[in-house]
């Protein structure tokens, strides 16, 4: 058994990772940390996990935390993960931080869009974790950066289109949708039941963090630079991710050719769902499950692709993946421990 801990379990990742990891048949979780919450069971502060795990929340410290296990998640807020982060690896633990701190090759483009990087040397070995894209470099990395929910739901999506040369990257559009839970567990005015109940709206529009993390994505996935329009929504559900992402075709195609160019890309990979266009994606197909659904339109009038990409945006969106990364980190099988039907209704 492999004793793992995690580093901000209270909120809504941390939680969700407990709730898989429980249930994984290689893995005991010996630690868990919540710098608000030390000293409480975590059954105590989560019913759902009451007489799950006898666990108490721990002060956050480093040298405790390495002596307590042999992997770690962090998932803690971003600037935060940074500090700690560095103090694992030096004492020789496996890392998958669920941050945006090690998401973003460049330091400078980290502090454009939040603020100063505290441990940029990290940035030259960390390894961007979609395990469908970068498997083996996953596999021998100590450090992986679990991507964001929204540029999951994007990437995977567009991945297949940009590697084939089927579309024209400058006409990308990208319109998401999530629910609540996406925002986090803190106290927020926005995220409050009175302000999100009965409202659906968009935020952050043209100035979203996730931008520079999907761009640099896509221009991984692409060979050139990528810039695209991503709007984000806020839908009054607690959780679930759809994105629908526009782009103009190189050449016209049919739906066909399209579906059996995506059925190849994913051949293998057992989270990723390709739906024919009569049975497009929606979140409660995924919901609790590590999949990422993908329906593939086009409309011919105007010669443009369009994706549906449904996630749920704690477990493929964060937790899920992040436990599909470690799975690869320690050489276990893939799937282990996220082989889950999704919830319905």
């Amino acid at each position: 058994m492999t004793r793992v801990g995690v580093v901000g379990a209270t909120g809504y990742t941390g939680v969700e990772l407990i709730r898989l990891l429980l249930r994984h048949p290689q893995i005991e979780i010996t630690i868990l940390t919540a710098e608000r919450n030390v000293g409480q069971p975590i059954g105590k502060l989560f019913p759902s996990l009451f007489q799950e795990t006898p666990l108490v929340c721990q002060p956050l410290e480093v040298n405790s935390v390495a002596q307590a296990c042999d992997f770690v998640f962090t998932a803690l807020p971003h600037q935060a993960a940074m500090k700690v982060v560095p103090g694992f690896l030096q004492k020789g633990l496996k890392v998958v931080d669920l941050s945006a701190d090690f998401r973003l090759a460049d330091p400078r483009v980290y502090e454009e869009w939040y603020e100063k990087h505290t441990a940029p040397d990290l940035l030259k070995t960390v390894v961007y974790g979609i395990p469908e894209l970068h498997r083996e470099e996953i596999k021998k990395a100590s450090l992986v950066a679990n991507p964001g929910c929204y540029p999951t739901s994007i990437i995977l999506a567009l991945a297949p289109a940009l590697r084939h040369k089927l579309i024209e990257p400058r006409t990308i559009v990208a319109d998401s949708k999530s629910g609540a839970s996406g925002a986090g567990r803190s106290a927020v005015l926005s995220s409050m039941f009175a302000e999100v109940s009965e409202n659906f709206k968009a935020y952050k529009v043209a100035e979203h963090r996730h931008t520079p993390e999907i761009e640099q994505e896509l221009s991984r996935q692409a060979g050139e630079n990528i810039t695209l329009t991503f709007t984000p929504h806020l839908v009054p559900m607690k959780r679930g991710i759809l994105s629908t992402v526009y782009a103009t075709l190189q050449k016209p195609m049919t739906e066909m050719e399209i579906l059996d160019l995506y059925s190849k890309f994913y051949a293998e990979e057992s989270f990723v769902r390709l739906r024919p266009s009569d049975l497009l994606p929606g979140t409660a197909d995924v919901c609790g499950s590590n999949y990422c659904d993908i329906g593939i339109k086009i409309d011919q009038r105007n010669n443009r692709l369009i994706l549906l990409s449904a996630i749920d945006n704690l477990v493929k969106g964060a937790s899920g993946q992040a436990i599909q990364n470690m799975n690869l980190m320690l050489g276990f099988d893939e799937s282990l421990g996220l082989d889950i039907v999704p919830l319905y209704p």
